[in-house]
């Protein structure tokens, strides 16, 4: 693939920082070597000597002096080594990339972490987009991902979806319509990437089915679009076989994806890690030199020594009793959706994620009813609008999210909701 006609001006000026460059050379090099070349701090200075992390099954992480040096100094900007490594081999394991073999033009699979997805799809954008260029997205969607992307001047395409997601065929009626002169947008550039959420999207709760992935990337193939796929909630999917992700059906290079250990092992952690060609994350990394160096060394410690603690075994087993435990919490919501707010309301059932998008009836904005009515009830939801591609249009829905209070909590809330609801139609 020819990705040089995706990347920013701004992005192919980066160059490798000399310093960077020097440091992670030191951190390759043998400890015989003598160097007077870094700058960084002298870590017999720093007062945190060591550490012992109780985990939940019962066993200790322990960072002795010579690894809590590390986990406290600089470290490489694609991420310590071992931790790297242990997740280049989950993707392999779980996805089975077509590209982990090609050569590096090709599109060679390749992976850096980030501080959490969200730095990671902050800086995608700021390599892919120009102003004016032409974004697809299913919207409603993320609200993070507006916020980063609408100070970039890009024109936001919506792609219609359903509760399945994005529909294919709709999807290659709006990229025809550029080729008939019939464009969303008149006069604005083809499209050249598609965003997505495919599993318990946010805010809608929608999960793409394998057919929908793979006539979407088929369409991406014959209009050479790159696709994101930012999956934070992929390990939150409530059925076994976990559907099979975009990266596992890119044979060209072209799927962008993010992952996030926010979602089952820790959100303070700031843990996430980007997967994607060799050429497109490289320019990320030099892009991570010049901004947060790299993610805390503390936390990719702490994360790396209990994945090899456990082995992809034992982490598989953990996520899913995460999901077990979201999917009992989904329940919970349905259940109390299905006594409080039948006549008031519409929703589907989500297979994966957080949330419940909740269409309330008779209601054309819920952001009042949300943001004053509802509080004084003491229960609070996103109103729709907040997922809005233009914030100002209306929206007759609202986020639930199942993910913190309690089964009697959401039941009580939903309650309140249903009595605020009948209050207002």
């Amino acid at each position: 693939m020819n990705y040089s006609r995706f990347i920013t001006a701004v992005s192919a000026a980066r160059k490798v920082s000399k310093i960077r460059e020097l440091t992670e050379l030191t951190l390759r090099s043998p400890k015989s070597l003598i160097s007077m070349a870094g700058g960084a701090p002298n870590p017999n200075t720093f007062p945190f000597k060591t550490a012992s992390i109780g985990i939940g099954d019962g066993t200790t992480i322990t960072i002795g002096e010579d690894l809590m040096k590390k986990a406290l100094q600089y470290s490489a900007s694609r991420g310590i080594p071992e931790l790297v490594t242990w997740l280049i081999d989950l993707q392999k394991s779980l996805h089975n990339p077509p590209t982990a073999g090609y050569s590096p033009e090709e599109g060679k699979m390749a992976l850096c972490v980030t501080t959490g997805s969200q730095e990671g799809l902050s800086k995608v954008f700021d390599m892919l987009i120009n102003p004016g260029d032409s974004i697809l997205l299913d919207a409603p969607t993320y609200s993070g991902t507006l916020a980063a992307l609408l100070p970039l001047g890009c024109n936001l395409i919506n792609v219609p979806s359903d509760g399945q997601g994005i529909i294919p065929p709709a999807l290659k009626e709006v990229l025809s319509g550029w080729r008939t002169g019939a464009a969303t947008k008149p006069n604005s550039s083809f499209p050249k990437l598609l965003y997505t959420i495919p599993n318990g999207s946010n805010p809608t709760g929608t999960s793409l089915t394998t057919e929908r992935k793979q006539e979407i990337y088929q369409i991406a193939r014959d209009y050479d679009l790159l696709i994101i796929e930012d999956d934070p909630y992929y390990f939150l999917q409530f059925q076994k076989p976990w559907t099979p992700s975009f990266l596992s059906m890119d044979v060209d290079g072209r799927v962008i994806r993010t992952d996030s250990m926010s979602k089952v092992l820790s959100s303070g952690l700031r843990i996430g890690f980007l997967t994607g060609p060799e050429p497109l994350i490289d320019r990320i990394v030099l892009h991570i030199q010049t901004s947060t160096m790299h993610t805390s060394t503390f936390s990719q410690v702490m994360l790396s020594e209990l994945l090899h603690q456990w082995g992809e075994r034992g982490f598989l087993k953990h996520v899913d009793s995460v999901a077990e435990f979201y999917r009992k919490q989904r329940n919970a919501m349905l259940a109390s959706a299905e006594k409080w707010l039948t006549g008031l309301a519409d929703w589907h059932c989500p297979n994966a994620g957080m949330f419940l998008w909740i269409k309330i009836h008779g209601i054309s904005d819920t952001h009042q009813l949300i943001m004053e009515k509802a509080f004084k009830k003491e229960v609070l939801f996103v109103p729709g609008k907040a997922f809005n591609i233009e914030s100002s249009e209306p929206s007759p829905y609202i986020r639930a999210s199942f993910s913190v209070p309690s089964p009697e909590q959401i039941d009580q809330g939903l309650q309140r909701l249903a009595m605020v609801i009948k209050e207002s139609v």
